[in-house]
């Protein structure tokens, strides 16, 4: 190499360095900084919502539901929840997802206070809380989409019941966790509903079923077995309630023992058409799914109102409960006669 050579490639190294300086300074050729601020960043907003557990109806439902939210809003939808009932691995799924940096984390708890500390995690990084379907600690979240009140559920439980039992008798409850905070909220409203019209009406057992189809059958046929003068069994999740019915139904009870509860319209026409179950009560779940996706979406905008109704895309006006509560509606009943409108 001769001298003019060396130098001239000196020369190119330095203008290659100064043009790169350049454009770091411009920011060019950067990544664009994530997480802080809420909705911060390019792109669109990031929304990780987490259901009690994955793979069951309900929850397919839900997901179905904010999933049509979020094409209609444009948002980035993580929704990934564990197999399992269990609060320990919910709270492992809200650690990834502050670590997946999202603008916003839901979810429907199973358990308040085991949620707690994770979600408080996620609001100290920037990250817009929030619960739907089972709320958690009111300070571990910003804001709870609830799906009808916890007094509207519970009293149409007991009024659906009251009808088919004459207003008295003994009832086995099969809950899913005796830790879901939605699922005790209902159980204190019953009792109330029992105590104040209903006095000759009882819970004198209730069981969980760990969300567990085989468990809820089995957990009804031994208490049924043991307990013969039992009146009725309430199921108050979507799957502790077609438990139930098929315990009755295999027990050949039907029409002496009566069954309600919350469960999904697909999962209870057989139990319906059948005989078994004459009422049973719930939302829906898709608008549930939908509603939560909107709610997050309005957090982290800022637009989420603090009072009187707030507009959800095809839900139109839902009412503000609360500063931090929205509520979906009143509870529906699904009878013989309208259960085939529904479908999931």
């Amino acid at each position: 190499m001769n001298g003019f050579s060396g130098k001239r490639g000196v020369v190119r190294a330095l203008l290659l360095l100064a043009v790169l300086g350049l454009l770091a300074a411009c920011g060019v050729g950067q990544q664009p900084q994530q997480g802080g601020e809420q909705g911060g960043g390019e792109g669109p907003n990031k929304i990780c919502m987490m259901p009690k557990l994955v793979g069951i109806p309900y929850f397919n439902a839900a997901e179905k539901g904010a999933r049509e939210a979020a094409r209609e809003l444009d948002v980035d939808l993580v929704y990934d929840g564990p197999t399992e009932a269990l609060a320990a691995d919910q709270v492992e799924f809200i650690e990834q997802f502050i670590q997946q940096q999202c603008d916003a984390i839901t979810v429907a708890a199973n358990d308040p206070d085991a949620l707690a500390p994770a979600m408080k995690k996620a609001k100290e990084a920037g990250i817009a809380t929030g619960a739907w379907d089972a709320d958690v600690a009111e300070d571990a979240r910003d804001v709870f989409v609830n799906q009808a009140t916890f007094q509207a559920i519970g009293y149409e439980l007991v009024d659906v019941m009251a009808e088919q039992t004459g207003g008295r008798g003994k009832f086995l409850v099969v809950t899913g966790s005796l830790t879901a905070p939605n699922q005790n909220a209902w159980l204190k409203e019953m009792r109330e509903r029992m105590r104040q019209k209903y006095p000759q009406m009882e819970i004198a057992s209730v069981q969980p079923g760990e969300e567990d189809l085989q468990k809820g059958i089995d957990i009804t046929k031994d208490y049924l077995r043991a307990n013969p003068d039992t009146a009725g069994v309430f199921g108050i999740t979507s799957v502790a309630l077609p438990g139930a019915a098929e315990a009755v139904q295999q027990m050949g009870l039907e029409g002496e023992v009566a069954v309600t509860g919350l469960s999904t319209p697909n999962e209870m026409k057989p139990y319906v058409r059948s005989g078994v179950v004459e009422k049973f009560v719930l939302w829906n779940p898709v608008d549930l799914g939908y509603l939560a996706v909107y709610v997050a979406n309005a957090q982290i905008e800022g637009t989420l109102p603090e009072s009187g109704t707030f507009k959800a895309g095809r839900l139109g006006e839902v009412k503000m409960l609360a500063p931090d509560e929205v509520l979906l509606g009143p509870p529906l009943v699904f009878t013989r006669e309208n259960i085939d409108e529904y479908d999931f």
